[in-house]
């Protein structure tokens, strides 16, 4: 199945500030090899990758850090985790987008992803290895025949070891069948989906470039300093870019468009409607 980081987001809460930055860098770097990583480890049904998208968008509160936010001390001491050492409790505390934590899980899961994870565990924050990490527990834990059967309780019980945040697990879960539906029914109707990245509420980098007002028809010749400003501070459309999506598609939908030429104006009175 085509998934990639935008099901990521339709699922995800929504951030602003840091936040949202780190939520963007964690998605951006693991789109690219989710579905493949998934795929590897016999994720590949709309159950499977549902289960485990909402799970683990649980896990890394809203995929907005691979590190645990607590400091670890509760750790120190933990011989059951492998904890032998002073500071092992910091050291080891929980990274992944499934936590992974204690010296001991770190030697044992690095020995099987060949990385020397006890001698450097901060690399399991690593969003692409945090993504594995999580894979990995996935398959020990033999989690996919629960999916089969969409029994979210038994999966929570196997990541959680008890229910603890069972609704939103089971919100994001809902979230994850609804994206993976449509994806399907796309294929099914065997339409090209859109190639464009889905524009949210901040977004200011080069994919917004690609999607400005200028490739949807909207003409700025007429508010140059109000372009600047916004641009200047980040907004990807003049005078607010969710204003003016709206306005664009009310007036695509109304047949609307510009007098002597393609595209719409931003002064009203340019506009006519068929």
């Amino acid at each position: 199945m085509p998934i990639d980081g935008q099901v990521m987001f339709e699922i995800a809460p929504r951030f602003s500030g840091s936040n949202a930055k780190r939520q963007a860098e964690i998605i951006a770097e693991i789109s690219p090899v989710l579905a493949s990583t998934l795929a590897s480890y016999g994720i590949d049904t709309r159950l499977r990758i549902a289960h485990f998208l909402g799970q683990t968008c649980h896990e890394s509160a809203g995929f907005r850090t691979t590190e645990e936010f607590a400091s670890g001390e509760a750790y120190e001491g933990r011989k059951d985790l492998g904890n032998i050492k002073k500071g092992d409790g910091p050291l080891y505390k929980g990274r992944g987008l499934i936590q992974l934590t204690g010296r001991a899980n770190c030697k044992a899961l690095g020995t099987i992803l060949g990385i020397d994870l006890e001698k450097h565990p901060l690399m399991a924050a690593d969003p692409i290895l945090s993504l594995k990490i999580a894979c990995e527990y996935w398959k020990k834990r033999k989690i996919n025949p629960d999916c089969d059967r969409d029994d979210i309780i038994t999966v929570t019980k196997k990541i959680n070891g008890g229910t603890r945040g069972l609704d939103d697990r089971r919100r994001y879960t809902s979230k994850a069948k609804a994206a993976l539906a449509r994806i399907e029914g796309i294929q099914l109707s065997g339409a090209v989906p859109d190639p464009r990245p889905v524009l949210r509420r901040g977004s200011n980098s080069e994919a917004v470039g690609k999607n400005d007002a200028s490739e949807i028809g909207i003409s700025t010749r007429h508010r140059p300093g109000l372009w600047s400003r916004d641009r200047a501070r980040g907004d990807a459309f003049p005078g607010g870019q969710e204003a003016r999506r709206r306005r664009h598609r009310r007036q695509e939908h109304l047949g609307c468009r510009r007098e002597g030429g393609e595209g719409l104006s931003l002064t009203p009175a340019r506009i006519s409607c068929i």
